[in-house]
């Protein structure tokens, strides 16, 4: 039995392109050097649904969307490799939280920010290191909920837990994180928005963390969005 090998970048924009002229799937096969079942499985595989057609752009998202399903629930080890990755993600002042995103976005790797966490307070040379870029500005970490401290200082909170069902399964557009990073300095300010499920993040200065200046900001990043905005969630610190 031949070894099997997924078909490339190349090989799928040929099929693209020979079906838009009309080609067989066979002849397909033949051009390529693949067996017609590889070109038939790649066919019903990643032809985009809704327009029942195949092309070159949608097979590639369809392919990546597979590769991060099916990569989400795999245990990853910290190899060396991938700790000095988050090393360097770190001292660019990604919080824990952005690194995990980054990692599973762009490296297709499925990474917990508790792992993070671990890894920069396992060490005490390393913590003393990482110190000065992580977003607390060296404080001690804290638990995000159920200390009832920072909350009780909020009037009016909602509870994270009264949000929709949807916005923790992650499966529509719309559901956005809004944060604040402090600068080393203490006195640069930026507002950061992030969209749950597609990760986009857009971001702004603000000359300072009032509330008036935090919201009108908010509200100017997400103003191209404003027919998709579904649910915010604010950290308790804005």
């Amino acid at each position: 039995m031949g070894i099997y090998s997924h078909l490339g970048k190349e090989e799928r924009f040929y099929i693209w392109q020979a079906r838009r002229e009309g080609k067989t799937q066979k002849y397909v096969a033949e051009a390529l050097g693949r067996h017609p079942s590889t070109i038939c499985r790649e066919l019903q595989r990643n032809t985009y649904r809704q327009c029942h057609m195949y092309t070159y752009h949608w097979a590639l998202q369809i392919v990546r969307y597979r590769k991060q399903r099916a990569n989400r629930h795999k245990a990853r080890k910290l190899t060396d490799e991938l700790a000095s990755l988050i090393t360097k993600l770190l001292r660019h002042y990604l919080s824990p939280e952005q690194v995990s995103g980054y990692l599973k976005q762009h490296q297709d790797i499925c990474l917990s920010h508790e792992t993070i966490y671990r890894y920069i307070y396992g060490d005490p040379a390393r913590l003393a290191q990482l110190k000065p870029f992580l977003r607390q500005g060296g404080k001690h970490r804290r638990k995000r909920y159920g200390s009832g401290a920072r909350a009780s200082s909020i009037p009016n909170r909602v509870s994270i837990t009264e949000r929709p069902k949807e916005v923790e399964q992650k499966t529509r557009l719309g559901d956005w994180e809004c944060d604040t990073v402090i600068g080393q300095d203490r006195k640069s300010v930026l507002v950061t928005v992030v969209d749950r499920a597609s990760l986009y993040t857009a971001c702004s200065r603000v000359l300072s963390r009032s509330a008036q200046g935090v919201s009108q900001a908010i509200i100017r990043l997400l103003r191209p969005f404003k027919e998709r905005v579904q649910t915010l969630t604010f950290d308790n610190v804005l």
